[in-house]
């Protein structure tokens, strides 16, 4: 997988580029624990991921809930239908803030 993050003052973009499954998400999470430091905004771009599983939603969901903790935001955006589809399914589509 494939990670980009861009900072701007206290407001981080994660850009995964790939899947975001069991095999990926826990790569994903412990390369953007030490990027998150001092954060209170997270814009999670999802452009060019083209699959989510279980292993990815729950760490979008484990993400909200720590920026909710710290008074902060996560906003996910460029998601595709396909993943919308999974998220509407979830119900994760009414707990995540999508753009």
């Amino acid at each position: 997988m494939t990670i980009a993050f861009e900072k701007n003052g206290t407001t981080l973009t994660v850009k995964p580029e790939g899947r975001m499954d069991t095999a990926t998400s826990p790569e994903l999470n412990q390369r953007m624990q030490p990027e998150l430091q001092g954060m209170n905004a997270v814009i999670m771009d999802l452009e060019k991921v083209d699959y989510v599983s279980s292993g990815g939603l729950r760490l979008l969901l484990e993400l909200e809930q720590r920026m909710e903790e710290c008074g902060g935001s996560l906003k996910i955006i460029h998601v595709n239908s396909y993943i919308i589809e999974v998220l509407d399914m979830t119900g994760f589509i009414d707990i995540l803030h999508i753009e």
